[in-house]
């Protein structure tokens, strides 16, 4: 026999357990919060732009220029990161961390077709982050002729440290709406999963439902008080 769940039976299941539903709710957003205001390490992010172009020489241009500097802007993202660059910007910083550790703090980018490279690096402090993005850019800007035998890069913005500048991560109020989010959906879940679990015959339905039969009759509570005749003497 098919069971259907009508829409009112639904709403039933959810108002019988609001108070678990909305318990499970507040809790992780209540969570989410004292982790990300008191647990997460603040992030700061600091970024440095780099150009690419050549060196014009008695203001001649030369075709095919601009694809190659185009070209060469791939190759440089690579050789930022590299141990030949970071080796010397951890030596000139006096860095207490490994190469790797300093290549996970950065990251190179550029937009499609354009000569430009955004050096950017996150670090707990924002003014270490700031200064690792300006040392790279100028370790980049010296070794590049030697290591590419070509001096076509130029620092267009220097990495600066913002007034009142906020953490780019952990962003609270993103993990809480998150939470509330996943808290609700689970809490519901949870209700409807008790529900069905939940076998105890509660009205004539269920009996019907269990005994594939119909229902003759109910047999109303009687109150004994009531239908006990009082006692008289004889």
């Amino acid at each position: 026999m098919e069971e259907t769940i009508s829409l009112q039976e639904l709403f039933q299941v959810l108002r019988k357990r609001l108070w678990m539903i909305a318990g499970i709710t507040v809790a992780a957003a209540m969570i989410s919060a004292i982790v990300s205001y008191f647990f997460i390490t603040p992030i700061y992010q600091s970024s440095t732009q780099i150009l690419v172009n050549q060196k014009k020489q008695e203001g001649v241009f030369q075709p095919g220029e601009i694809q190659t500097n185009l070209q060469l802007v791939n190759t440089y993202n690579v050789i930022i990161k590299s141990p030949a660059i970071l080796d010397k910007v951890k030596e000139n910083m006096n860095l207490d961390m490994s190469v790797e550790q300093l290549k996970q703090k950065i990251t190179v980018a550029s937009e499609k077709d354009s000569q430009v490279i955004a050096v950017t690096v996150q670090d707990p402090d924002p003014q270490t982050a700031s200064d690792i993005a300006n040392t790279t850019a100028e370790v980049f800007q010296n070794e590049i002729s030697q290591i590419m035998n070509i001096d076509n890069v130029s620092i267009l913005a220097k990495a600066e440290v913002a007034e009142n500048q906020g953490p780019v991560k952990p962003r609270p109020v993103l993990n809480v709406a998150i939470a509330i989010v996943v808290g609700l959906m689970t809490s519901v879940g949870l209700a409807f999963l008790l529900e069905y679990l939940d076998n105890t015959i509660k009205k004539e339905q269920d009996i019907e439902a269990l005994l594939e039969l119909p229902v003759l009759g109910v047999v109303a509570t009687m109150d004994e008080e009531k239908t006990t005749a009082p006692k008289t003497a004889v």
